[in-house]
Parts: C-alpha cells; sequence; structure tokens
C-alpha cells in the first residue's frame, strides 16, 4: 500500500510541489490529507486518524532528494 501511496506523490510530484513546496504530506489513498511543517505534526496527526500501514509521510520537495524512504511501523524494539 505504501509503494502506491509513493508512486502517486511521483507522478504528482510538480504539481503538489507548487502547492507544498517544503511541507510533510500525509498520503491516504493517493490523496493529501494534511501538510505539515514537522515530522512529528504529521506523524500525530497520521496515526490518530489512521490505521499503521496505511499513510505515508511524504516531504515535498522537488527533485530526487524527495526519493528518501523512512518507513514507520507500530512494532516497538526491545
Amino acid at each position: 500500500m505504501i509503494e502506491k501511496e509513493f508512486n502517486w506523490f511521483l507522478e504528482n510530484q510538480e504539481e503538489l510541489v507548487k502547492k507544498y513546496n517544503g511541507k510533510i504530506l500525509v498520503i491516504v489513498d493517493q490523496e493529501v490529507k494534511g501538510a505539515f511543517d514537522t515530522d512529528p505534526e504529521a506523524y500525530g496527526f497520521a496515526t490518530k486518524n489512521f490505521d499503521y500501514g496505511s499513510f505515508l509521510l511524504q516531504e515535498c520537495v522537488p527533485g530526487e532528494e524527495a526519493y528518501t524512504i523512512t518507513f514507520h511501523t507500530g512494532i516497538k524494539f526491545k
């Protein structure tokens, strides 16, 4: 599911950057559900509103620097 959201971001990156440049996007079902200034703000919103594994947090910047992927899970390591 995350791959689908990331591919949607890539396909729409140019338009998204025009609208949300520099923001952290919460993407669900190939739609921007929120745009935030920081990762913690975006993550807090996403985890309160969506199930783990159903959303993508994506930095919205131009070019390939946006292609770094970090995955977060609900798994706690000891």
